[in-house]
């Protein structure tokens, strides 16, 4: 077995610098330099030398080999959404390259800062059209689409630099995705190059003017509420926007990516289902760290008529047109909310009564069983920074909605990507970034067959992950989109592995349960152990959620 090294601080053991190293060893240098310590990839030809100068790390690296880049890709993203700090990915060029193109999709569309590093041609060969191994054309251009900032490296002496380059724009701003690309001759090139300093990462801080227009507007709100999105799911943020939120007596809806940003036990928390009437009602909504847009592309809520909106966002992009934000800061959450908090009055306004609206909730939330029972049970044998990681599953549509987050970054999701398949490997990121928190990740029979030879890297890694799987033998929503439109099926129906054989092929261990009660008592038995446990669960049809999750967006007609 092959544990993860979960000493947080760089270790000691690093091998002595040399006059003069290769590209490859100067990359893992700075990788370590900058506070890496876990990298996920596959090996190859065109890596050669940076896999060689991540062994030379010794114990100050880890290299985490999955069994398919796209694996890999989700790992790293998995980890970047709980660790704090960004992921690492590596992989070869072309199709390493376009395998990982799923989840790097996945981590753009969710602002999760993964450092994507990729292998390419020989430098002289590119864009050449010669057929190299691995070679795709226009590869950077590729990158460049999904990503938020790329670099080709062209000489040995440059790699610090771009790697170092890579951090400071992953860690700035909107944190997205980057991607170095590195030539096998780059890499296995000597150099006389020093490793450079990590660089600080300044946020923006909000104009003053802004902040004076945000204040003025907050204090006229007769009837404010806050909505958050992703940008608001580590602590200080979460702690700033309670603070905010008690202060104005406003409730705070949450968006999928959102949830955990207050913990639902909060008496001003709202889930979109719940809170949806109140931003409907309200004549002051607060948009912090949220795209703000519904799945049909349409804002959330609309500000002409008799809504104020005001936006909160490091992307300037996301406080643009279609949404007609009334004030606007352009930072990020953490600086906005403590702005604000800093120039508002410290009194307290009093709290609205919720408690209608959470009656209402739970009686729309029977509809929807027993995929409500399913995950109470998964709440019930996880403690409040136990992590859940949904999945395009009949249980995980309702887990946005009908799923209690108690701690930010404790619900992962694959946000409007909707990348199916992505919940097994991500789960796996998670868990490496915390080997000893409990991790659930929940999937389907047909989500789980993308990346379910990733049971080899649980095992071999020894990551506690709890994977459940619910077995019903069809793509299920798939199914019923093609009943209800068109009245017949096609393509759609599954063979199964034998779930228990499959687990016992690997490595990992494996339980059958058929009741709620017995889900809970196995997650529980779970903790506190690095053995990877596969969960099945047989199921048969289910009630469709797609109503209580819709995302109506108001004041639409008042737009018009």
């Amino acid at each position: 077995m092959t544990a993860l090294r979960t000493d947080p601080s760089p270790s000691q053991e690093v091998p002595p610098m040399t006059s003069r190293q290769t590209g490859g060893e100067l990359l893992a240098a700075q990788l370590v330099a900058e506070g890496v310590t876990t990298v996920f990839g596959v090996p190859g030809i065109q890596l050669d030398y940076a896999v060689d100068g991540i062994a030379q790390q010794g114990k100050g690296l880890d290299f985490v080999v999955a069994r398919h880049e796209q694996g890999a890709a989700y790992m790293a993203d998995g980890y970047a959404r709980v660790a704090g700090k960004p992921g690492v990915c590596l992989v070869v060029p072309g199709p390493g390259l376009l395998n990982a193109g799923a989840a790097l999709a996945t981590a753009y569309a969710c602002s999760s800062p993964m450092v994507l590093i990729v292998g390419q041609i020989p430098s002289p060969t590119i864009g050449r059209g010669y057929g190299m191994l691995h070679e795709i054309p226009e590869q950077s251009r590729l990158l460049r689409s999904l990503t938020k900032w790329h670099r080709l490296v062209t000489s040995p002496e440059d790699v610090p630099d771009a790697i170092a380059e890579a951090f400071q724009q992953v860690r700035s701003g909107r944190p997205r995705p980057v991607a170095v690309e590195v030539p096998p001759d780059v890499l296995k090139s000597l150099s006389d190059a020093e490793l450079v300093p990590s660089r600080p990462v300044t946020p923006l801080a909000p104009d003053p003017e802004d902040v004076r227009q945000v204040v003025r507007l907050i204090g006229e709100a007769k009837n404010p509420v806050l909505y958050a999105g992703g940008g608001v799911r580590d602590a200080p943020s979460s702690a700033a926007l309670q603070e905010l939120a008690e202060r104005l007596g406003a409730p705070v809806v949450m968006s999928r990516n959102g949830r955990g940003a207050l913990s639902d036990r909060h008496p001003l928390a709202m889930s979109r289902l719940t809170g949806g009437p109140l931003l409907d009602r309200a004549d002051t909504v607060i948009a912090v760290g949220t795209r703000f847009m519904t799945q049909q592309g349409r804002p959330v809520v609309h500000g002409a008529g008799r809504h104020r909106l005001i936006g909160i966002n490091a992307d300037p992009a996301d406080l643009g047109e279609p949404r007609q934000y009334d004030a606007v800061l352009t930072t990020d959450a953490h600086s906005a909310l403590t702005a604000l908090l800093a120039a508002l009055p410290t009194q307290a306004r009093p709290a609205p009564d919720l408690s209608d609206l959470r009656r209402r909730s739970e009686e729309l939330l029977r509809e929807i069983q027993p995929q409500v029972q399913w995950l109470e049970a998964i709440r019930a044998a996880l403690p409040d920074d136990g992590v859940l990681v949904d999945e395009l599953t009949q249980v995980g549509y309702p887990s946005r909605i009908a799923y209690p987050v108690y701690q930010p970054g404790t619900y992962v999701t694959p946000g409007y990507q909707g990348t199916l398949g992505y919940g097994f490997p991500t789960g796996l990121g998670v868990q490496a970034a915390d080997p000893d928190r409990p991790v659930v990740a929940i999937t389907g029979d047909g989500g789980f067959g993308w990346c379910l030879p990733e049971l080899a890297t649980a095992a071999r890694y020894e990551l506690g992950l709890v994977t459940v799987v619910f077995v019903n033998g069809s793509f299920g929503n798939v199914e019923r989109i093609q009943q209800d439109t068109f009245g017949r099926t096609l393509g759609v129906e599954l063979h199964n592995p034998d779930f228990a054989g499959l687990a016992s092929a690997y490595g990992v261990r494996h339980e059958l349960v058929k009741t709620p009660e017995d889900l809970t008592t196995v997650i529980r038995a779970a903790r506190g152990t690095r053995r990877p446990l596969l969960v099945e669960v047989p199921v048969g049809d289910m009630p469709s959620p797609w109503d209580l999750i819709a995302e109506p967006s108001y004041g639409e007609e008042a737009a018009r």
